[in-house]
């Protein structure tokens, strides 16, 4: 998991992530880009919007395909966590 995170840094270069268990880590960090928590509150996009926008930058990047998998399964489990708390609200 260190290598899938090691990815992710590499395309979120100025973003700081808690230190930890790097699935966690990860995890944590896919869960706050889904719900924009890195934006400012009046700009902030849909959920949908940020997923979009990720899986596109992972998809587009250099990284090697097993980790750019890696990444998108933990995306679509991060976002239908996401999805499962707002049709509970």
């Amino acid at each position: 998991m260190e290598k899938v995170l090691e990815a992710y840094r590499s395309l979120w270069n100025n973003r700081l992530l808690n230190e930890g268990d790097s699935e966690d880590v990860l995890r944590e960090a896919i869960s706050r880009e889904l719900k924009d928590e890195f934006s400012h509150p009046r700009v902030r996009k849909q959920p949908h919007e940020k997923y979009y926008f990720a899986t596109k930058r992972v998809i587009d990047s250099d990284i090697e395909s097993e980790l750019k998998i890696a990444l998108l399964t933990i995306h679509v489990e991060e976002m239908e966590k996401i999805l499962s708390v707002t049709r509970k609200l």
